[in-house]
């Protein structure tokens, strides 16, 4: 499955309103609980919150992608946020994170997973992609943004 295929407008918040770390994951969460995405909101969250007690999953150049392998979803499942004016994710370049792909998967599906992490990794090289997502007003335009990539 394409990462462009599990992307729509109702998985999408624009703007975060979150300020924190924590903040940001919950709201995503909620995101997909009320898509329909997830079938234990908590459990989903517990799971996020544990991976990201490992190890932050703020990148560099604003990028964050918040992810977990967990029961509470039956395929992979993404949500995408939002905050243009950043908030500390923890980044391995200790910049504000402005763009968040949280990912959820069942504990046996890594292939779709791993996949979507590098289109996600690929898609997010380029600066000119990365500043026009953050520009986006609305979920429909990230959504066309994805699928003109």
């Amino acid at each position: 499955m394409a990462l462009i295929d599990l992307i729509e407008e109702r998985v999408i918040k624009i703007p975060l309103k979150g300020q924190t770390k924590t903040e940001v994951i919950r709201e995503l969460v909620d995101v997909l609980a009320s898509a329909g995405k997830i079938v234990d909101p908590p459990g989903a969250l517990a799971a996020v919150m544990e991976r990201e007690s490992k190890g932050s999953t703020g990148l560099e150049e604003g990028i964050a992608v918040p992810h977990a392998k967990t029961e509470a979803v039956k395929t992979l499942t993404i949500a995408i946020g939002i905050s243009p004016q950043g908030i500390d994710f923890d980044a391995l370049d200790r910049k504000p994170s402005q763009l968040f792909f949280l990912m959820l998967a069942p504990p046996d599906q890594s292939g779709p997973h791993i996949e979507a992490l590098a289109e996600i990794a690929r898609m997010t090289r380029s600066k000119a992609f990365c500043r026009t997502l953050i520009n986006s007003q609305t979920p429909r335009e990230v959504v066309e943004l994805f699928q003109d990539d």
